[in-house]
C-alpha cells in the first residue's frame, strides 16, 4: 500500500482469494444489509444490479452518549460549527446514496459489513465514504477533544457512530478502556489509523494493544474511488463526486493473542501495515 499501485492487467485469481479480482465487477458482492451477527448470510446480487443492493438503513436504539460542553469553545466557533455539521451531514447523505459500491475480499476477512464485535482499521483518507457506507450499526470509534474532532465526531453520530473522547496524543489510555468496554459488550470499534495529524499511512499501535486486551480480530478495509475531490490536506482527503465507483476491499482478520508480548505487539503492528498497504494497493489498481 505504501507503494505504487499495480496495473490492473497484473492482477491475477489467487486460490486463497474469496473476492475476484481485477476487472469482474459482475461477481463482487454489494455492500451487506446493517445486521450485526456474523453469521447472517446475505445472497450475492445478480449480474444486472452490482452496486447498491444491499445499501440499506437501519437504526440503532441505543442512546446518544451524553453531549460535549458547548462552551469550551467561542459564540464564533460554535456558530461554524452548527454550519459544518449540517453541511457535511447533508453532503454525505445525498451524495453516499447515489454511489457504485463492490465489495472485495481477501481469504479469512470479515464477511459482513456489520459484523462484530472487530476492530476496524482504515485510512483517515477515506472517513468521508467510509461513514455512509458503515452507518447506523453503531460502531464505536475515537474521537479527539480538538475543535477539528469536535465537528467531525457530531457528524458521524449523526450516521449511527458514537464516540468515546481521547486521542493517540492525549487521553489514549481513557479512550482505549472504552473502547475496550464496548468491545466487551459485542460492538465493534474503528479507528482511522494514522489520524488525526498523521503521518499519513501509518500505523500507530492503538489497536493491537486493543486487540490483545479484548481477545477482538483485527479487520482493515479500504475505500477507492473512481472520481473524487482530493483535498490539500494532510491526509489527501477524498471526497467521492456522484455517481463515482467505489471498490471497498477487506483484509484477512488478525487475531492478537492475550498472551503476545510486547516484542509480538510490534510484528502484528507490521502485519497491520502490511495488510492496509497491500489491500490499498489492489484497491487503487482495481477501481478503474
Amino acid at each position: 500500500m505504501g507503494g505504487a499501485a499495480q496495473p490492473r492487467s497484473g492482477v491475477r485469481m489467487q486460490p486463497t482469494a474469496q473476492a475476484v479480482e481485477g476487472r469482474k465487477w459482475g461477481k463482487e458482492q454489494a455492500p451487506e444489509g446493517r445486521e450485526s451477527s456474523s453469521h447472517v448470510h446475505t445472497p450475492p446480487p445478480s449480474r444486472s444490479s452490482r452496486y447498491n443492493d444491499c445499501v440499506t438503513e437501519a437504526t440503532t436504539h441505543e442512546a446518544a452518549d451524553a453531549a460535549t460542553d458547548p462552551l469550551r469553545f467561542t459564540l464564533r466557533q460554535r456558530i461554524v460549527l452548527r454550519i459544518i455539521i449540517a453541511a457535511g451531514y447533508w453532503f454525505i447523505r445525498l451524495i453516499g446514496p447515489t454511489l457504485r459500491v463492490c465489495v472485495s475480499r481477501e481469504e479469512g476477512a470479515q464477511q459482513a459489513v456489520g459484523q462484530r464485535p472487530l476492530v476496524l482499521n482504515f485510512w483517515h483518507a477515506g472517513i468521508i465514504p467510509a461513514t455512509y457506507l458503515f452507518r447506523n450499526i453503531g460502531i464505536r470509534v475515537m474521537s479527539s477533544n480538538s475543535y477539528d474532532g469536535e465537528y467531525m465526531g457530531r457528524i458521524i453520530h449523526k450516521f449511527g457512530f458514537f464516540a468515546v473522547k481521547g486521542s493517540s496524543s492525549r487521553n489514549a489510555v481513557r479512550a482505549l478502556l472504552g473502547l475496550r468496554r464496548a468491545l466487551q459488550q459485542g460492538w465493534a470499534v474503528a479507528f482511522s489509523i494514522d489520524g488525526p495529524r498523521g503521518p499519513r499511512y501509518k500505523v500507530k499501535p492503538g489497536p493491537v494493544s486493543l486487540a490483545r486486551s479484548s481477545g477482538v480480530p483485527l479487520s482493515t478495509f479500504h475505500i477507492a474511488v473512481d472520481r473524487a475531490w482530493v483535498l490539500n490536506t494532510w491526509d489527501r482527503l477524498i471526497i467521492p463526486k456522484p455517481f463515482s465507483r467505489v471498490l471497498m476491499r477487506f483484509g484477512k482478520l488478525i487475531v492478537v493473542p492475550p498472551d503476545a508480548s510486547d516484542e509480538d505487539l510490534e510484528r502484528y503492528q507490521q502485519e497491520l501495515q502490511d495488510s492496509l498497504d497491500r489491500i490499498r494497493e489492489f484497491a487503487e489498481a482495481n477501481i478503474e
